[in-house]
Order: structure tokens, then C-alpha cells, then sequence
């Protein structure tokens, strides 16, 4: 961990419309869903907070006063300073930068993390790296998944970004790597951020014309990545989490505070499950949820606090929103129930 925390900003990008996954996100802004009933942002403010951040920023547009309030509440269950800079037009990954210079300022490094991720990565050693390489800015990549749609980022030998969906010097022998949505950024790099186009790209506006001169490095990181990019998607989030297989950092653990009630089974202070209704592990049940007589929740299925899961309905690999009613004898699987919305998950 960096010796004082005021080295380390933290910028958590939370202004995009996460179109691919409505309609949920009709009603929530993406980087503010829940996964395992805490807001997506908590667990990445949770990130920057156990490498050593002393401060963050959250930038909004979309229902901006919801991911306001998501943010400012992640940023306190973590114990870090936030600050909100809201975009009345999105300003895209590089203008969010310089929208929210002013309060970037000051910082050694500024690690920059995209709100819709869900990454089990350890930061520090990463900030640690990018500090002694002198570089204005380091990706954080991992291998390339075997027929993945996203666009490589390229790499040579010594880990010096050559290529960027196409764009840049190239060279011989490159190795294409996938782009986690996380970078680490010098003071300098806030300043190559151009006034024109107001909205514009890191990765297509900003880093080309550094990559000639190996200004971007690249780093290669394991752990458990997701971008909830679609139903299927969260939904996988949620039960990766819940069944272990994703990180659970300090201060954005979901099962802190729940008691066991059974294998793999966890219920919250306040709920009420019914006598001859069934948990099957792992399973989740949030603060004052209502379990019905005769249903069945699990496994795999997550309940958001104050949902109702109506007498003998049936949820299983599914999430069910806080507040949210199933009605007595639904079947909820493979999907989201969000208040009146049924999302299928789908392939």
C-alpha cells in the first residue's frame, strides 16, 4: 500500500446509460445494481480503498441523483472521501477526466475504474508498478478469452501498449490482451486529455498519439472479471459472488452481519422465513425479506431486502430486486425479478 494515502486518487466511472442491460437499468443506473444486495459501485470504491486511495471521485449522468446516492453511501461503508462530478452531457472516458480535473489534482496516481465492472483485483501492487515504470499510463489487461468480441489492446515485449483496437505504430511479435476497464494514470496524463471533442475517449482520443513513445504500459492481472454487460451476465455476477468465486473485499462483503441457516444458506437480521420453506445453498436472503410457506429459494438465488416470496414459489438461479413481490406460486429461474420486470437472463 502507498505509504500516504493522499498518493492515490480513485475515479469510478458511473455516468453511462447501460443500455445493453435494460430495462433494468431503466429504473437503476448499471454501476448502482445490486449484486448480492450492495450497489456495484461499493465493491469497486471498496477496491480503491484497500489499495490506498484517499480520496475518489464518481462521475454521473443517468439518473444522476440515484448514482449520487449509491456512491456517496458505497464511499461511506468504505471510509473514503467522495466527491461527485456530474456530466449534464456524458463527456466519455477522457473528457469524465477532465471534467473532474480539479478535484484529481494533487494525487501522485489517479486510478481510474469502470463502474460496471466487477473485478477481483489487487490494485496496490499495480500503482505500486505504474509509479516506478514512469509511464503516463498503465492498462490493466488480462488474456484474451478465446473468441471474445472485444477489440485487443497490444502489447510488445516489455509491456508497452503498441495498439489499441487498431490504432497506433504497431510492431512485430504483439500479443493481444483484453482491456479490464481499469488504469492507472500519472498527473501528466490529466493534461493530455483534449477540450475537443467534449466527449471523448481515452483509449481512442488520448493514448494513440502517447503509444509511439511508450508512454502506456500494460499489465497483466488474474482474478475474477465481469462486466455485466448483459442479464446473463449479472445474473452470473451475482451468483459468482455468492458462491465464492469472485472476491469479497473489506467493506463490500455481502454476507457480513448474516447468519447461516443451513449449507451455504445466509439470511439477514429481519427476515422471516416461513415454516416448510426451503433454502438450498448458496443462497441469499437480504434484510427483512419474507420467505413463504412451501416455496422454495435456491440454490443458487439471491433475495434483495424487503422482497416477498409468495406461499410455494419457486426461485432458483435467479435475483430478485429489493422490495420486490413474487407472487405465491411464481416460478422465477434463470432471470432478475425487479418489482413488476421478469428479465430472463437468456444465453
Amino acid at each position: 500500500m502507498l505509504r500516504s494515502t493522499m498518493h492515490l486518487a480513485g475515479m469510478v466511472l458511473a455516468a453511462g446509460l447501460g443500455t445493453r442491460l435494460r430495462p433494468l437499468t431503466d429504473a437503476v443506473p448499471k454501476p448502482a445494481v445490486p449484486v448480492c444486495g450492495l450497489p456495484l459501485v461499493r465493491y469497486a470504491l471498496a477496491r480503491l480503498a484497500a489499495a490506498g486511495a484517499g480520496r475518489a471521485v464518481v462521475n454521473t449522468h443517468h439518473l444522476a441523483p440515484a448514482m449520487e446516492r449509491a456512491a456517496r453511501e458505497g464511499a461511506a461503508a468504505v471510509g473514503l472521501p467522495v466527491a461527485i462530478s456530474h456530466e449534464p452531457e456524458i463527456a466519455g472516458t477522457g473528457g469524465a477526466l477532465r471534467e473532474a480535473a480539479a478535484a484529481l489534482r494533487g494525487a501522485a496516481a489517479v486510478a481510474l475504474w469502470n463502474g460496471d465492472v466487477l473485478f477481483d483485483l489487487d490494485l496496490a501492487p499495480v500503482v505500486e508498478g505504474h509509479l516506478a515504470s514512469g509511464a503516463l499510463a498503465t492498462m490493466v489487461l488480462a488474456p484474451m478469452p478465446p473468441g471474445a468480441p472485444w477489440a485487443a489492446v497490444e502489447v510488445d515485449g516489455g509491456m508497452a501498449v503498441r495498439r489499441i483496437a487498431g490504432h497506433g505504430p504497431g510492431g512485430a511479435g504483439l500479443r493481444p490482451l483484453h482491456f479490464t476497464g481499469v488504469h492507472v494514470l500519472s498527473p501528466a496524463l490529466l493534461d493530455a486529455v483534449p477540450a475537443e471533442p467534449f466527449a471523448c475517449d481515452v483509449n481512442r482520443h488520448v493514448y494513440p498519439p502517447l503509444l509511439a513513445r511508450g508512454a502506456v504500459r500494460g499489465v497483466v492481472a488474474g482474478g475474477y472479471w465481469n462486466d455485466l454487460g448483459t442479464p446473463a451476465r449479472y445474473l452470473q455476477a451475482n451468483l459468482d459472488l455468492l458462491g465464492g468465486r469472485a472476491g469479497r473485499p473489506r467493506g463490500a462483503d455481502p454476507l457480513d452481519g448474516l447468519a447461516p441457516a443451513g449449507p451455504g444458506a445466509w439470511v439477514a437480521p429481519g427476515a422471516r422465513v416461513e415454516r416448510g420453506a426451503t433454502l438450498a445453498g448458496p443462497v441469499l436472503v437480504g434484510a427483512g425479506a419474507e420467505v413463504g410457506a412451501g416455496a422454495v429459494v435456491g440454490p443458487e438465488a439471491v433475495v434483495g431486502a424487503g422482497a416477498r416470496i409468495g406461499a410455494g414459489a419457486v426461485v432458483r438461479r435467479a435475483v430478485v430486486w429489493a422490495g420486490t413481490g413474487v407472487r405465491p406460486g411464481e416460478t422465477v429461474v434463470e432471470g432478475v425479478a425487479a418489482g413488476d420486470l421478469r428479465v430472463p437472463a437468456g444465453p
